[in-house]
């Protein structure tokens, strides 16, 4: 049920079997397992783990977001992961999730001395959360900093937009989506003051409240937060003002971030009309709102 509602956003692709392609010396190494894809460059100064969206996989981040060549020319090595499917992480899936990263690591002989999480939508929620907890429990992979791609950061928020979504009864798509997230997050969190506890617990961030709970070891780490606003788009297509949009979180949940880290280490990114599917559809919540040689300087100067 999750998949069919989220298929009519982007197109999902299934991935590959277990297979190790060691093509010539000078192309990286490519190793494709159940829980992942790794791309590894024959020189190692950097480890880039990147999350896909909530239906998508490790294939569809690959289609949708042209970052593996220009990582692998600058000896940056990639982790396509293929877990999804989760808006938020139970303390279960987070050291389970270390531990896939940690194996992946060790067994590949991997450098991650500089290593970097990100992902688009809830693949960022996934990367903030994991970033969070590997430096906590100190890891052997502690994260030099992570990026998001128009996360819908804020659960609370996102329940509260998809009430209104539904009582606005605009357009197919974002009510079928909505209707998913309020019978997804009922069933989960709860309603009232209980369900409040669990926001406040669960969610990456929450504005009403505030609340950092769950991104509270960012100290020291890079931090960019990417997003494109367009407001016009999400009038025409979902009668959404920007106080509906993920961008509008986002914005808040990087002035506080700002507050506690500094404002040296968080980047608010906005973009413009840089949001289109590798089909060519034009959507701003999308993969191609980051720039791709932009992000690797940006990992390789930190």
């Amino acid at each position: 049920m999750r998949i069919l509602l989220f298929i009519l956003l982007i197109t999902i692709t299934s991935s590959c079997g277990n297979k190790q392609d060691k093509s010539p010396t000078s192309a990286p190494t490519k190793i494709i397992s159940d829980d992942y894809e790794l791309i590894i460059p024959k020189k190692q100064e950097g480890l880039l783990i990147l999350f896909p969206c909530y239906p998508c996989d490790a294939e569809n981040t690959r289609t949708e977001f042209n970052i593996i060549d220009e990582a692998v020319a600058h000896n940056i090595t990639v982790l396509l992961m293929n877990f999804n499917m989760h808006l938020w992480l139970t303390d279960t899936e987070k050291s389970d999730l270390e531990k896939i990263l940690s194996t992946a690591v060790s067994e590949n002989n991997i450098n991650s001395n500089n290593t970097y999480l990100g992902g688009f939508s809830s693949g960022g929620n996934v990367s903030l959360l994991l970033t969070d907890h590997l430096i906590s429990t100190r890891s052997i992979i502690q994260p030099k900093g992570f990026f998001i791609v128009d996360s819908p950061i804020d659960l609370l928020a996102l329940y509260e937009n998809a009430q209104k979504t539904i009582e606005r009864d605009f357009s197919e798509i974002a009510i079928q989506e909505a209707n998913w997230i309020v019978q997804t997050l009922e069933s989960d969190f709860g309603v009232g003051d209980t369900a409040l506890t669990h926001y406040n617990n669960m969610s990456p961030y929450v504005s009403k409240t505030q609340s950092t709970n769950n991104i509270s070891n960012l100290s020291g780490l890079n931090i960019r937060l990417y997003t494109e606003p367009d407001t016009v788009w999400h009038k025409e297509n979902r009668k959404t003002e920007y106080e509906n949009l993920n961008a509008f979180y986002i914005e808040q949940m990087a002035n506080d971030l700002s507050k506690l880290y500094g404002e040296d280490k968080v980047d608010y990114i906005t973009t413009t009309n840089r949001g289109y599917r590798a089909n060519g559809d034009r959507h701003p919540h999308s993969w191609a709102i980051v720039d791709e040689k932009d992000l690797v300087e940006w990992i390789r100067a930190k």
